[in-house]
């Protein structure tokens, strides 16, 4: 397979080709699809994480392309699973900068969970919108949660883990990634200290107790 400097190098020396930047981008984007098949969720080592339920396939909404950053002092789950993906922008998002409208992403997923003093914060540019939540003695409650991150550092332990298996026969969680894509699900897990930088979430039940949101200069602390 050509690398995507192969691509754009030969697209580059076509003279008065209009095909050339066109030719470049879906070089790019072919590695990115291949960089997906081969995603290892080695954050298991780094401390893995988790938060969203993205239907079969991941994210099934265009994403902003503005990231958000969640904390945790703690994050229980029972049924876990996490695989590569890639997320995508509308046409032309003025977030766009130099990814193609593509951001590729490891997609963690937890079936039922439990999280202690979350926080959640989003750059609105010089200004952070905050939230936290179960910070007061009632835990956060998550179902079928999973989150499309591409930084996550945590302590994290896990019952009963599978590390290489195809992310199209994951059966501890709802949520498949696409065939032939490197997985890894378990039985458990816990994290603790959890962070994750992040493009996308769902959840079919989301619980925040004693939930609050504000503006400040300041987002959640690493």
């Amino acid at each position: 397979m050509a690398s995507s400097s192969d691509v754009t190098s030969s697209a580059e020396n076509i003279p008065g080709n209009p095909e050339s930047g066109s030719a470049a981008r879906r070089g790019r984007v072919r590695l990115r699809r291949a960089a997906v098949m081969a995603v290892p969720a080695t954050c298991v080592a780094a401390g893995l994480a988790v938060l969203t339920a993205q239907g079969a396939l991941g994210v099934q909404f265009a994403i902003s392309g503005m990231p958000f950053v969640v904390t945790a002092d703690k994050l229980e789950g029972n049924g876990f699973a996490q695989f590569g993906s890639l997320d995508h922008m509308i046409e032309n998002s003025p977030n766009e900068g130099e990814t193609g409208g593509q951001v590729l992403v490891v997609t963690s997923v937890v079936k039922s969970g439990k999280l202690t003093s979350l926080c959640q914060s989003v750059d609105l540019g010089g200004i952070q919108l905050v939230l936290t939540a179960g910070d007061k003695g009632t835990k956060v409650s998550v179902e079928n949660l999973a989150i499309d991150s591409d930084d996550i550092t945590g302590d994290a332990s896990f019952n009963n883990i599978e590390i290489g298996r195809d992310a199209s026969t994951f059966d501890k969680v709802d949520t498949r990634g696409l065939p032939g894509v490197y997985g890894q699900q378990a039985d458990k897990v816990v994290i603790n200290n959890l962070y994750q930088h992040n493009y996308a979430a769902t959840a079919a039940v989301f619980k925040l107790p004693d939930l609050h949101m504000r503006f400040g200069g300041e987002g959640c602390p690493r």
